[in-house]
């Protein structure tokens, strides 16, 4: 069908439908490091990709992490590149938060674990596939989705299948969560994550506690160090903590995680080289460890995404809807797209906040709204 002006409020959806079918989701609990948590997710998302008349492929996970999908929609150029919709569907909150966190509808907003980030924006995206094809609107290109389990943890496993599928497609279309002000992200920040271990020397705690040297006490001591590195142009954090096993024994290894962001890619890489400084071992073992982890190269808007957000920003014209852009801290596997050169449009998911918290909702008039943004930018793009 050929569009016509203001089709874009004419594509019928289901709010109620929609809400209940994002409690299904929202319920389906998937933290990232439960493999057996983020395959049920993957298969309830199979089932309903199935549902809306795809064909999916699932992929085997990372070694200890879950699967992944790749989906495509029924179209003439199908087995062609065109436009992915790229998202994730494990979370940060472990299986039993939604004893805290229950899904609910209250007034303007639902809560849940997972909801805005970004189970919501997913979900979103693809009931905008859906209406599309109810309303008889044939996009342009083609249309594939890929689903992966580990975002949240800096896609280790997974960066190689993301830039190896995203480099066959013309668009990249991320429903990460929407910024502040209706606002989508065309570039991120820089990111690196640490991996620490303190080294200590192991006594009896209360026989012998001065033959003793805590690791814990030596991470403790180098946190405030870490930290203290910040300045406006690259942030350090540590945000995981695990040390000792036995209160009577002072304890030999403690571990933690930390992460450091920049606007700039050469800010990062000060950063990195400031953080491998921090490497000391003393005689005995004694000391202080630190291991580069994942990387998420800076994303630098170009001539190309800006063009894709210009898209976007017609259509969000036509809704009568605001839509600044901005770049943004917090990762996502846009950097990689957006590192790659390929047109990324990211922030493209619902208005929400509380994102990894016990307060994680989502602005509940966004799914329709956010949901009518994607259609309408799918079908402009040729």
């Amino acid at each position: 069908m050929s569009l016509a002006r203001g089709f874009v409020k004419a594509l019928e959806f289901d709010i109620d439908d929609m809400i209940a079918g994002l409690k299904r989701w929202v319920e389906c609990e998937s933290p990232t490091f439960d493999a057996h948590a983020v395959n049920r997710m993957m298969t309830l998302a199979s089932e309903d990709l199935v549902d809306l008349g795809a064909s999916v492929e699932r992929i085997p996970g990372p070694t200890g992490l879950g699967d992944c999908l790749k989906a495509s929609f029924p179209h003439p150029a199908s087995e062609q590149g065109g436009i992915l919709i790229m998202a994730h569907l494990d979370t940060v909150h472990p299986v039993g938060t939604l004893e805290t966190l229950p899904f609910r509808h209250e007034g303007g907003r639902c809560y849940g674990p997972g909801i805005c980030d970004m189970k919501g924006g997913t979900f979103a995206a693809l009931h905008a596939v859906a209406a599309l094809r109810q309303a008889g609107i044939d996009t342009a290109l083609p249309i594939h989705v890929l689903l992966t389990c580990d975002e949240e943890v800096g896609s280790p496993g997974t960066r190689e299948l993301i830039e190896r599928e995203a480099a066959r497609h013309r668009y990249i279309l991320v429903p990460e969560p929407a910024r502040v002000g209706n606002g989508v992200v065309t570039g991120r920040y820089a990111i690196a994550r640490f991996d620490l271990l303190a080294h200590g020397r192991p006594s009896h705690a209360g026989a012998a506690l001065a033959e003793g040297h805590s690791a814990i006490r030596e991470m403790v001591a180098r946190i405030p160090e870490i930290e203290a590195m910040t300045d406006d142009d690259c942030t350090f954090s540590v945000g995981v903590v695990q040390g000792g096993q036995w209160v009577n024994c002072v304890s030999t290894t403690c571990r933690g995680e930390a992460l450091s962001m920049a606007k700039r890619q050469t800010d990062l890489d000060r950063g990195i080289a400031r953080m491998l400084q921090l490497n000391q071992r003393e005689e005995g073992g004694v000391g202080f460890e630190v291991r580069l982890g994942v990387v998420r190269p800076v994303w630098e808007p170009n001539e190309a995404t800006l063009a894709l957000y210009g898209h976007a920003k017609a259509v969000a014209d036509e809704l009568g809807m605001s839509l600044p852009h901005s770049s943004s801290g917090g990762g996502s596997d846009g950097n990689f797209t957006g590192a790659m050169g390929l047109p990324t449009l990211d922030g493209l998911g619902l208005r929400g906040a509380g994102i990894h918290t016990l307060n994680e909702h989502i602005e509940v008039d966004s799914l329709i709204e956010r949901s009518r943004l994607m259609a309408g930018l799918m079908a402009r793009l040729v």
